[in-house]
């Protein structure tokens, strides 16, 4: 499987990870981690977003220029 950045690794069960409302503002608040909106729907995700978070449909323009060490938490309600 291939991840969007090209990378070969792509998203498995093994590297998925539950984290907690703090840790995760803890990761973002340091810069190791980004927030995204898992929503598809755009009016969705504007009622949903959270502070400094971005649209899952950002991420897929942005991917390219988010750096690969940069943990990725996505959100949903």
């Amino acid at each position: 499987m291939s991840d969007a950045r090209g990378g070969g690794e792509g998203v498995t069960p093994e590297r998925v990870e539950r984290v907690s409302v703090d840790a995760a503002r803890r990761e973002v608040e340091a810069g190791r981690a980004l927030l995204v909106c898992a929503y598809d729907d755009e009016s969705k995700c504007r009622q949903l977003r959270l502070e400094n978070a971005i649209a899952l449909h950002d991420l897929q323009r942005r991917v390219d220029s988010v750096p690969r060490n940069q943990t990725l938490i996505f959100y949903c309600a």
